[in-house]
Formats: structure tokens, C-alpha cells, sequence
């Protein structure tokens, strides 16, 4: 055994065991592969209209100053963050990526013998840093897919009674992601109300700029009511700087102090910055990318009654769609299609979300050619099974 193997054998039992997370397929991959050109990706919920302007312009004019290291403090982007936001400074974590924040509240809370609770069909970054932590995973069941108020949603009620006397985060995000599902406001105030204050309840709110409901909730307001609540979002998804990886998380500033102390100086770059600061002065920009996924989630949903599609309802940028065929299966044809989308389930369809594609909303003529693309493969792999 070499040197590396030997040291590889002492790592901690819980990091050993990690599956590592699996981005989306890249666009140049698919192409090399399968010799595809013009390859269309709806596969990681990136804005099909590409960066805010702004942040385009702005990351320009920091590129002069690329010797240079970020403002560690990120002193500008959170001054920006809490003006846009009715925030204060000092409740602001800056974070590379709305994941790294998630990670810094594993790394401040979680430790062996303690638990973080969290649904089924969660987001995978909650059981990835909860394992890191060597802490135990409480996947709480989802709601059932015949359930008349939200298939395949968490199950709110269910999640506080998991809640223990060793449980020491509890992971929601609203919308959810991989399912578009989502929760009221009552019953979110109901889950708040029923968790123990000393249990840190982290609100994903990373699609939450795409929901145009007055009365769905925003964490940001519900943040004076309940000091353990840790609200993140980021400028990933309708910002379109999914390349710089900044996001950010608000709380109570005793709780803010703590993740800062878990970070690693200079997370986030100097462009990331700038991108950031500039795109939340870029209001058209966002509501033009609202406006593009309403039209598209209304061509989805047009297309799935017209083909026999089941769909989950979906508040986010993308759409779960059901296949009669193993997720795994209808994804690899699709990339034979050029079109790449995120299946949920692998090679064997056994239930549950073994069937369903997440979708990203594109553009109206991306969304018609992954729709023509999915309802040719499902007729050609229904015929082969005909006459196999």
C-alpha cells in the first residue's frame, strides 16, 4: 500500500462514506460524447437569459485589479444586501454559493451525536454536510404522491416531531429543489412555532425571487420574530451568476458572529462582489427573467396535458416530469437528443421520483425543442419495449 493509501485509511469513517455531490453535465461534455452539436442544457437551473447587465459591465471593470485581494469583509456587497433587503450588515454571511453557507451552519452546529432533520427529496447539500459533520441524517418522509395538498412536498408536521433533544438544525427550503414544491406561510409560522429555539431552522430560499404570490412567505420578514431562523439565498439562479458562486445568509447577529468564525477568509471573489452588488440594482433584469419562466412553466404545463405528462407544481425555475421509464434511461436517450435535463432516479424505475426529470424553464424556443426531444424519445422507447 502507498503512502497516499495508507493516509487515505485514516480519514474520518463519515467523510469516507460521502458520495460525492454530481453537478449537471456539462454542455462540452455531452458534445464530445455523443458528438452532438448545439447542445441545450436544462439540467442545473441556470437563467437562460444569461448575467444581469450590470454584473456583466461591473465584473468587466474589476478586472484591472485581479492582484488584488477581495475585500475579506465584503463590507460593499453587504451594505447593498441590507439596503435591498431591510437587513442589517451585521446579519449578513457571505458565502461561495449559497451551498458554502449551508455548509458553514453544519460546521458551526452539527458534531457527532448531534442530528439535523430534513425531508425527503431535499436538497442533497443538506445530507452531504450533515455527514461531513459526522452528524446523523433525520430524512423525515415527503408527503405522499397522491397527497391532495402537495405530492411529493415536505411534511411539515412531521418534520417538528423529529425534532429531539439532539437535534441541532433543521433544513427547509422553500421552494424545494428537486421538486418545486412549497409551504405557506401558515404552516411555516406552525413549524417555527413547534421547533425548539435552540435548534437552528435554516430556510433555503434560493428560487424564492421566481414566486409571484404576494402571500407566499419571505424568511427575511419572519427573521425578528424567530432568532434561530437562518434565511440563505442566493445570486445564482435569477441574478444569472451562477459562474461566480456568491450567495448569502441572514440571521440574528449573535448567529452571524458564530458562521463568520467557520469561514474561510476571502470565500467570496473580488468579481463575485462586484457582480453581486450591481446585480441587485438591476430590477428589470429580474423581472424580465420572471416573466420568461412564468411563460415557460405555462408551456410545460401545456405540453404535459397534451402529452399525458404527469408534472409536480412547481413555484422554482425548473419542472419535475414524470416518464413511464427509468429517470436514468429517458436521460441518456435525451442526451442522444442533445438536450440535457437532471434525471431523479437511475437505471431502474422502483417508485417515488425513480421516474421524474427536473427540468430547467429555458427560453420558448429551448422549452419547444426539449419538449419535441422528450416526447421522441418516449415514443421511440416505448416502441422498442413493444418489440422487445
Amino acid at each position: 500500500m502507498d503512502d497516499a493509501r495508507k493516509a487515505a485509511t485514516r480519514a474520518r469513517g463519515c467523510v469516507e462514506a460521502i458520495s460525492p455531490y454530481v453537478p449537471g453535465k456539462p454542455a462540452d461534455e455531452v458534445a464530445r460524447e455523443y458528438g452532438v452539436d448545439d447542445v441545450l442544457k436544462l439540467a442545473s437551473n441556470e437563467n437562460p437569459l444569461g448575467a444581469s447587465p450590470r454584473a456583466v459591465e461591473a465584473v468587466s471593470e474589476g478586472l484591472r485589479d485581479l492582484h488584488v485581494y477581495p475585500d475579506g469583509s465584503g463590507y460593499r456587497l453587504k451594505q447593498a444586501i441590507a439596503a435591498h433587503y431591510g437587513a442589517r450588515p451585521g446579519q449578513i454571511t457571505l458565502g461561495n454559493g449559497s451551498n458554502d453557507v449551508l455548509e458553514l451552519v453544519a460546521r458551526a452546529y452539527l458534531e457527532p451525536g448531534s442530528n439535523a432533520v430534513f425531508s425527503e427529496h431535499a436538497f442533497a447539500v443538506y445530507a452531504l454536510a450533515t455527514q461531513a459533520a459526522g452528524a446523523e441524517a433525520k430524512v423525515v418522509p415527503a408527503r405522499p404522491a397522491d397527497d391532495p395538498h402537495m405530492p411529493f412536498g415536505a411534511d411539515l408536521d412531521a418534520m417538528a416531531a423529529a425534532v429531539d433533544d439532539h437535534t441541532r438544525v433543521l433544513f427547509l427550503a422553500n421552494p424545494n429543489n428537486p421538486t418545486g414544491t412549497w409551504v405557506e406561510a401558515a404552516e411555516l409560522r406552525a413549524l417555527l412555532d413547534a421547533v425548539p429555539p435552540q435548534v437552528v431552522v435554516v430556510l433555503d430560499e434560493a428560487y424564492t425571487e421566481y414566486v409571484e404570490d404576494p402571500a407566499f412567505p419571505d424568511g427575511i420578514e419572519l427573521l425578528a420574530h424567530y432568532p434561530n431562523l437562518v434565511v440563505t439565498r442566493t445570486f445564482s439562479k435569477i441574478f444569472g451568476l451562477a459562474a461566480l458562486r456568491v450567495g448569502f445568509a441572514l440571521s440574528d447577529p449573535a448567529i452571524a458572529s458564530l458562521l463568520d468564525r467557520v469561514r474561510h477568509p476571502f470565500n467570496v471573489n473580488s468579481l463575485a462582489l462586484r457582480a453581486a452588488e450591481a446585480a441587485l440594482t438591476d430590477a428589470a433584469f429580474v423581472e424580465t427573467s420572471r416573466a420568461v419562466n412564468r411563460a415557460g412553466l405555462v408551456q410545460w404545463l401545456e405540453a404535459a396535458d397534451e402529452h399525458g405528462w404527469q408534472t409536480i407544481p412547481s413555484r422554482a425555475n425548473f419542472i419535475t416530469v414524470f416518464t413511464p421509464f427509468a429517470a436514468g434511461r429517458v436521460f441518456e436517450a435525451l442526451l442522444r437528443e442533445g438536450v440535457i435535463v437532471r434525471p431523479l432516479g437511475g437505471t431502474e424505475a422502483h417508485g417515488g421520483l425513480s421516474q421524474a426529470l427536473r427540468i430547467t424553464i429555458g427560453t420558448a424556443e429551448q422549452n419547444r425543442r426539449a419538449i419535441e426531444a422528450l416526447a421522441r424519445v418516449l415514443e421511440r422507447l416505448s416502441r422498442e419495449d413493444h418489440s422487445a
